[in-house]
């Protein structure tokens, strides 16, 4: 089976590492890729927002399955444009992926199917955004409408903080025509829980549970990131009760988008808030979570390729996925002034020392090939190291004893990803 797969994060090296485990894999394709996913994959030089030369390239080199990684394509309309052509993507179709597209459509989803999330409101004139903050609850949670690569969320304590905020994604379009529109939305509290499911619309296989660790520093301080790490399984959440909450918080959106004519098919991921009232929706995304790809995958016992193409072809009939029964945790190394500002190309040292080791793996996230071969970076996440043990204290002293022996100029991690849990998980 040939197989394209379209991105170049560390959810993309993730998904070619698990893909190239498959026997049904003849050959695999990554556009654009990394220089860690060319260990498994032929990389082309084409930009993931390039539908028509992805499009063109598939066609071309006879593409059995397109899995596409990154979110932008897949609310671009990629799975739309590809099936008319005649071929297979694993994804789902342009309006469904509003779910992740556009928080405001995603919120009216989740209030007509009744799935619980918090109290919102919706503003598109930052006038009446001001003057609602003003006398609003506080804390709020500010969320652009559109796609911000996982940071167009703003946590505000104060109402001073809320309209600074406002001004900066509204009038100063800190995040692009994304934050033309903005959801406000009452703070919750609780702990956080991602959920992952294969789905053809009718029928959901779980994936194991994760959590995610969104603020750039220790102690969740800072701004939000696309991930600083993630670990599985999920903290206080037993694998036996993930069923119940995907009745609650996930079901309904499938069932409910079905009913209207809309069906939703490949990986839907629901980020949770286990609140003391239950479980909370705090948003859809329409792909692969990035960095809880990196954790779940090494604990995938089963082939994943066959799973991915049942659902392209429309119908998913595989019953259960077989799971290692280890915890698996990832940390994230980026460069120095992420998520604002950042340089590119220094070499990263001391990846030579991890291959071959069979309890590690250092996905990259944003690297590069420089004209001496060497691995530079060439983006803000730059490798999640992950590993995986007995438990999960295991897992988290393996990643930072690899982390030790990784370098380039201005790397910098968290150093708090799992503690709390290890209580919970021994």
């Amino acid at each position: 089976m040939k197989v394209l797969l379209v991105g170049s994060g560390g959810r993309e090296h993730a998904l070619a590492w698990k893909l190239a485990q498959s026997p049904l894999l003849t050959k695999l394709y990554a556009a654009p890729g990394n220089a860690g996913i060319a260990q498994h994959a032929e990389c082309v030089a084409i930009p993931a927002h390039d539908i028509d030369g992805l499009l063109a390239f598939a066609l071309r080199e006879k593409i059995d399955l397109t899995l596409v990684g990154p979110e932008a394509p897949l609310v671009a309309g990629i799975w739309d444009k590809f099936h008319s052509q005649g071929l297979k993507v694993f994804g789902p179709t342009r309006d469904t992926a509003l779910l992740e597209g556009s928080k405001a459509f995603s919120k009216e989803m989740m209030t007509k199917y009744g799935v619980p999330t918090a109290a919102y409101e919706v503003f598109t004139h930052v006038k009446e955004a001001k003057h609602y903050v003003i006398e609003a609850e506080m804390p709020a949670v500010i969320k652009a409408d559109g796609l911000a690569a996982g940071k167009g969320v703003v946590i505000c304590d104060s109402a001073e903080q809320a309209v600074a905020t406002l001004g900066q994604m509204m009038e100063e379009k800190l995040f692009g025509e994304a934050g033309s529109k903005v959801v406000i939305e009452k703070k919750l509290e609780g702990e956080e829980l991602s959920i992952l499911v294969l789905t053809d619309g009718k029928k959901i296989l779980p994936l194991a549970s994760a959590r995610d660790h969104k603020r750039v520093y220790d102690h969740d301080r800072g701004p939000n990131t696309g991930g600083m790490g993630a670990f599985s399984p999920s903290m206080k959440i037993p694998e036996q009760e993930i069923g119940a909450i995907i009745d609650i918080a996930v079901r309904p959106i499938l069932e409910g988008m079905a009913r209207d004519g809309r069906p939703y098919h490949g990986v839907l991921y629901a980020g949770i808030m286990m609140t003391k009232d239950g479980p909370f929706v705090l948003e859809y995304n329409c792909r692969f979570g990035d960095p809880e790809t990196e954790v779940i995958l090494p604990r995938l016992r089963s082939d994943l390729l066959p799973v991915l193409m049942q659902i392209a072809g429309g119908r998913l009939e595989t019953e259960t996925l077989e799971w290692h029964d280890k915890a698996c945790l990832t940390v994230v190394m980026v460069s120095g002034g992420y998520p604002g500002t950042y340089e590119k190309g220094f070499p990263i040292r001391g990846l030579e020392a991890v291959k071959g080791q069979d309890d590690v793996a250092v996905f990259h996230a944003g690297t590069a090939l420089n004209a001496r071969q060497e691995v530079v970076t060439d983006g803000g996440r730059v490798l999640a190291v992950t590993a995986w043990g007995d438990t999960l204290k295991a897992a988290h002293d393996r990643v930072y004893q690899v982390i030790s022996g990784i370098h380039f100029e201005g790397c910098f991690c968290r150093r708090d990803i799992g503690p709390k849990a290890m209580e919970v998980l021994r």
